[in-house]
């Protein structure tokens, strides 16, 4: 074969593999042109999962060309919805907003009711991450770490879930700052620990700092502490639990841990095993959707801020997570979460 007739063949194998990765990308348009894809959130209407679902739907929509229904499956903190969506079969037509906290969490925990693999789903993108912020009801008499250290005190917490990330958050922070605590479970959304702190019915939420700016700013709650180690953008004048308290090593690797679970932030999957040109069409409509200027700029208004990374990202930072703890930790936040 001749230099030139071996260039020629290269350029034309080229073409034929554009033409064919082309036409793949037009059968996926096709597919999607007018079907009706389930956008699901595992938790109840009003919270902030639900918000941010409803605020990128039609955007998704618009990319997709199909209509996208925004179908909340509350049960167990959205573990119901992971295991629906796990198993449901791959065509492409259902994507799920997922907590990667609590989904992470209760993977590592190997919690009997996990029918997922968080790193085997057919990831889309992490739609935010945020730091997360301990909130106090106005009655509780808690403004401050220091006061909820007091030796008479004890906090009541809201959760859905035993791992749903209000509940878990809530017990290591406990378990950390060895504080006298109750958590009661069964509420279906943030949003609804919010309100039965207003009546007196939980003292505590510990909650990602968009939905804690939001019930800080209706006058709901009091932000005791930032629980990372860097205050919140959107509560900068709230200090961090590590400014105000002298913790102990250990106490550290606790909220570190917690910080780097929390980073996993609000991320998007489909179903396991969706067809590949199906699965690249979806990933580039929902990297143009959350990267359009105007959802950007609607979620500021309402702070539900929206800061795209890639599938790939989400895949390492839960890799991370899962494979980062010794069995003896793991069996102390197993105790901390689902008791000794």
């Amino acid at each position: 074969m001749t230099r030139r007739s071996f260039i020629s063949g290269v350029a034309a194998f080229g073409l034929a593999l554009t033409m064919n990765v082309s036409a793949q990308a037009q059968d996926a348009a096709a597919y999607y042109k007018g079907k009706t894809v389930h956008f699901i959130v595992g938790l109840a209407v009003g919270g902030g999962f639900d918000a941010y679902a409803r605020m990128i739907a039609p955007y998704l929509a618009q990319e997709l060309g199909a209509n996208v229904v925004v179908d909340n499956v509350p049960g167990a903190g959205g573990l119901l919805a992971l295991n629906q969506t796990y198993s449901a079969p791959p065509d492409g037509l259902r994507l799920l907003i997922v907590n990667g906290t609590p989904a992470a969490l209760g993977q590592l925990l190997e919690q009997d009711n996990i029918r997922y693999d968080l790193t085997k789903f057919d990831h889309l993108g992490v739609i935010s991450a945020y730091p997360w912020v301990w909130l106090a009801s106005k009655q509780s008499g808690v403004k401050t770490v220091a006061d909820a250290l007091q030796p008479d005190r004890k906090i009541r917490w809201g959760g859905t879930g035993p791992s749903d990330g209000p509940a878990d958050g809530a017990a290591i922070t406990c378990e950390a700052l060895k504080l006298n605590c109750q958590t009661i479970l069964g509420y279906r959304s943030s949003g609804e620990i919010a309100l039965a702190m207003e009546r007196g019915e939980v003292d505590g939420l510990y909650v990602s700092d968009s939905s804690a700016a939001n019930y800080t700013q209706a006058g709901q709650v009091i932000p005791v502490a930032s629980m990372a180690r860097v205050r919140s953008a959107l509560l900068p004048n709230v200090p961090t639990v590590f400014e105000q308290a002298k913790l102990t090593p250990d106490q550290e690797w606790w909220f570190d841990f917690r910080a780097d679970l929390n980073d996993l932030g609000r991320i998007l999957v489909t179903m396991p095993g969706t067809p590949p040109e199906r699965l690249a069409f979806l990933r580039e409509a929902v990297r143009r959707a959350l990267t359009n200027p105007a959802l950007i700029a609607e979620g500021e208004k309402s702070q539900r801020f929206v800061a795209w990374q890639a599938p790939e990202k989400a895949l390492e930072m839960t890799g991370k997570v899962l494979n980062s703890v010794t069995p003896d930790q793991k069996k102390r936040i197993r105790d901390a979460v689902f008791g000794h």
